[in-house]
C-alpha cells in the first residue's frame, strides 16, 4: 500500500495552531523546525526516497516523523538506539501521537528474544536447580511466577528481578537454543506471539540491533517483516555505522561456548544421563573456554590479530579449544536423536566450531580482532567497508529509508556519514535547534591546560573545572574519553570536596546501573557524576539539576584499536585522509553527542567545558567547536563565573 499523494499537507496541517497537536496534547506549541522536518519526511515516504535529516536538540523529531508514519497509510518499522528509547516510543510517544491524530493504527513492539522468558528453559533451570547463588533461586521462583500472569513475556514488565540478574539467562532463550518447531512449548511461545503481533501491526518499534540482527542478516525468521513494510526510519541514526560493522561481521565467544556447555549438561541430565561422557565433556570444554579467556590480561581490551598471534598462549588455548569442541562434537552426534534439546546442542557445536576454524583464515578486506569482557572474550572478523553491504540491503523493494539524529554532520557536511553507509543518493537536510543557545549557555575553552598526552592533564581538567563547579554549586556531568580518567577524575573529586567541606554527592558510572545512577543525580539536584561512554549519550536531565558539562578530551577513538587501524591503513594506501574523512568526523559526531547532555529546554542555563586545547591549537579544532550549537564563546573564568552569578536568585 502506497503513501497518500496527499501526506505532505496532511502532516503540515496536523502542526498548525489548533490543529489536533496543539489541541489534544498540554503545552504543544507549533515550531518552524519540526513542520519542516515533518513534511520532508512525509514527502520522502510518499516518494519512496532516502532522507538524511539532522534535527538540533529541542526541535521535536520524535513527533516529525511519527506524525506522517502514523498518516502513511502504509507500514512503517521504526528503530532506535536503545530498548529504553524503545519503551519510551511505545508506551509514551506513539500513544500521545496516536490519540491526537485519532489514527486507527496498530502498534506493536519487538525486542530481541533474550528479552522474553522462555517456558521451556524456565522449566529446564527449575528441573536442574543447579544455581550461582541463593540471589538466583529467588529471582527464578519471581522469574517463574511473572511468567504465568505476564501477556507479553517481556522482562522489562518483571519489575521484582533486575533487567541483569544472571538468573534470566536461565529464563531466556538465544537464537542458537532455540527449538524452534521441535519446542513443547511452541503454543505459548512470547517470541512468536511478539512476531506475529509485528506482522499484523502498522507500526512496529524495534531497535538497531534487532533490525540488523533479524530483518537485514534474516538471522531470527523475521525475513517476512521488511518485504511488507513501506518505510524504515531509523532515530539515533549516527550509531548504524558502529552496528552496521558489527553485524556484517562475525565473532565467536567464549560465552557462547560456556551457554553451550551448559546446556549440553542440563539436556543430558534430562534425556541421557547414563552417557557420563557427555557431562565429562561439557566440563572440559567449559574450562577450555575459560583458560583461552585467561591467555590475554585480566583487564577488558581490545587485541589486533598480529598481538594474539604473537601470543603463544593465546595460540595453544585456541588450538586446545578447538579440539575439545571435535569431542564433544562427537558425543552429541551420537546422542542427538533421544533429544529436540540434544540435537540442538549438537547442530550449535557444529556452528561454532565452524565459526572458530573460519575465524583463524585470514580473509580479504576483514580485519581479525579480540575483545576481552570481564568474563569472556570475543573474536571478532570486521569487514573494512560496510557501504556495500548496507547499500545492497537498500536496494530491492522501493521504500523510504528515513535517517534521522541530533548530530550526523560535520559543520553542515553529510558526506562522512553517507560515505559510511553508501547512502551515495540520498537527500539530506538539517534543522537548527530551536533553543536560544546564545543566552543559555556558554563554551568555555580554560587556558594552560597541558597537552592531553602529557602527564598530569587529567589533575590540570579537575583543577581548571573546580572553579566552575563551585560556581554552579553542583549538578554536573564529567564525561571522560577513557576508563582509567575516569577513575582519576572521581578519586580527586572526592579529595577535593573532602578538603573543602562541600556537600555535593559524588556519583561514579559502573556504582549501579545507568538508570539508578541518573534518577539518583536527577533527586539529588546538585550532585556530580563522573561517567565515561555510556553517559555521552541517551541522557536527558532537565532543568538545575545538570548546569555543568566538562568533556576532558576531544573523543577520538584510540589510536591502537584495531579496527580502526586497520580502516585508517586501507584509507592511507588509497591515497585519502583518514584523519579528515573518517577520525575527525567521528570524533565531532561525538563532542555533539556529549555537549547535547547541557541543554536540554528552553528554561535550561548551563556551561559546557572542553578542557582539550587542540579545541584552540590546531587547525582542525574550529571544525569541532563550528559544529557546535552556537554557544557564547570564552576562554576566560570570570565570564564563566559572572554567568552563573547571574543565574543566583537576587
Amino acid at each position: 500500500m502506497l503513501a497518500s499523494p496527499h501526506l505532505v499537507a496532511d502532516t503540515a496541517a496536523v502542526f498548525e495552531p489548533g490543529g489536533p497537536l496543539s489541541a489534544n496534547i498540554p503545552g504543544y506549541r507549533t515550531r518552524s523546525q519540526q513542520v519542516e522536518m515533518a513534511e520532508k519526511i512525509a514527502a520522502a515516504i510518499a516518494d519512496n526516497r532516502m532522507l538524511v535529516a539532522e534535527a538540533g536538540t529541542g526541535t521535536g523529531k520524535t513527533y516529525a516523523y511519527l506524525v506522517p508514519a502514523l498518516l502513511s497509510g502504509g507500514k512503517v518499522i521504526v528503530s532506535t538506539g536503545t530498548k529504553t528509547l524503545q519503551d519510551q516510543l511505545f508506551n509514551k510517544d506513539i500513544p500521545t501521537v496516536r490519540a491526537a491524530l485519532k489514527a486507527p493504527v496498530k502498534v506493536a513492539l519487538l525486542k530481541g528474544r533474550a528479552n522474553y522468558v522462555c517456558p521451556y528453559h524456565l522449566d529446564r533451570s527449575l528441573l536442574d536447580g543447579r544455581f550461582q547463588n541463593r540471589e538466583d533461586v529467588a529471582y527464578i521462583q519471581k522469574i517463574a511466577r511473572f511468567a504465568k500472569e505476564t501477556r507479553s513475556g517481556d522482562k522489562a514488565e518483571c519489575l521484582d528481578v533486575p533487567e541483569n540478574a544472571t538468573a534470566w539467562i536461565m529464563a531466556t532463550s538465544t537464537r542458537e537454543n532455540c527449538l524452534g518447531q521441535e519446542c513443547p512449548h511452541h503454543k505459548e511461545c512470547f517470541v512468536l506471539q511478539a512476531r506475529k503481533e509485528a506482522l499484523s501491526a502498522d507500526v512496529v518499534v524495534v531497535n538497531h540491533h534487532l533490525f540488523f540482527a533479524d530483518v537485514m542478516l534474516k538471522d531470527e525468521g523475521m525475513a517476512e517483516l521488511l518485504p511488507a513494510c513501506n518505510a524504515v526510519i531509523f532515530d539515533e541514526a549516527h550509531q548504524l555505522p558502529e552496528t552496521a560493522s558489527l553485524f556484517f561481521g562475525d565473532s565467536f565467544s567464549t560465552s557462547q561456548v560456556l551457554d553451550l556447555a551448559r546446556d549440553a549438561r542440563s539436556e543430558g541430565l534430562a534425556s541421557a544421563r547414563d552417557c557420563l561422557d557427555l557431562q565429562e565433556a561439557t566440563r572440559i570444554v567449559d574450562k577450555a573456554a575459560k583458560d583461552l579467556r585467561l591467555t590475554v590480561a585480566v583487564e577488558p581490551a581490545r587485541y589486533a590479530w598480529s598481538q594474539l598471534e604473537g601470543n603463544a598462549q593465546f595460540l595453544d588455548g585456541l588450538a586446545n579449544l578447538e579440539k575439545e569442541l571435535e569431542l564433544l562434537n562427537a558425543i552429541l552426534e551420537n546422542q542427538a536423536e533421544r533429544s529436540e534439546g540434544l540435537e540442538n546442542c549438537w547442530r550449535r557445536n557444529g556452528e561454532l566450531l565452524q565459526r572458530l576454524i573460519q575465524w583463524r583464515q585470514e580473509q580479504p578486506g576483514v580485519v581479525r580482532w579480540g575483545e576481552a569482557f570481564n568474563h569472556s572474550l570475543q573474536l571478532n572478523a570486521t569487514p573494512l567497508d560496510v557501504a556495500r553491504l548496507f547499500r545492497k540491503q537498500l536496494d530491492g523493494h522501493p521504500r523510504a529509508w528515513i535517517f534521522t539524529s541530533a548530530t550526523l554532520a560535520v559543520q553542515a557536511d553529510f558526506s562522512h556519514y553517507c560515505n559510511e553507509l553508501g547512502l551515495w543518493d540520498a537527500e539530506s537536510a538539517r534543522w537548527e535547534s530551536p533553543f536560544d543557545y546564545g543566552q543559555q549557555a556558554v563554551l568555555y575553552a580554560p587556558r594552560d591546560i597541558p597537552d592531553p598526552n602529557l602527564p598530569g592533564f587529567t589533575e590540570a581538567v579537575v583543577e581548571a573545572a573546580w572553579p566552575a563547579l563551585k560556581a554552579c554549586g553542583g549538578g554536573a556531568f564529567f564525561l571522560c574519553t577513557s576508563l582509567r580518567a575516569m577513575r582519576r577524575t572521581h578519586e580527586l573529586l572526592a579529595a577535593k570536596l573532602e578538603d573543602e567541606g562541600l556537600e555535593m554527592p559524588l556519583l561514579l558510572q559502573g556504582e549501579g546501573s545507568k538508570t539508578e545512577l541518573l534518577e539518583r543525580f536527577r533527586r539529588l539536584g546538585n550532585a556530580v557524576l563522573v561517567g565515561s561512554q555510556s553517559f555521552w549519550e541517551g541522557v536527558d536531565v532537565r532543568g538545575e539539576a545538570l548546569s555543568l558539562v566538562v568533556i576532558d578530551k576531544l573523543p577520538f577513538a584510540p589510536p591502537d584499536d584495531p579496527v580502526l587501524k586497520a580502516r585508517v591503513e586501507q584509507m592511507e594506501k588509497e591515497g585519502r585522509s583518514a584523519f579528515m574523512e573518517y577520525q575527525l568526523p567521528r570524533a565531532v559526531i561525538n563532542v555533539k553527542q556529549g555537549a547535547g547532555r547541557l541543554i536540554r529546554d528552553e528554561t535550561d542555563r548551563g556551561v559546557l567545558m572542553i578542557c582539550d586545547p587542540r579545541l584552540i591549537t590546531k587547525p582542525y579544532g574550529k571544525r569541532v567547536w563550528r559544529s557546535l550549537p552556537p554557544m557564547k564563546r570564552t576562554r576566560d573564568l570570570i565570564e564563566v563565573l559572572d554567568f552563573y552569578a547571574a543565574l543566583q536568585p537576587n
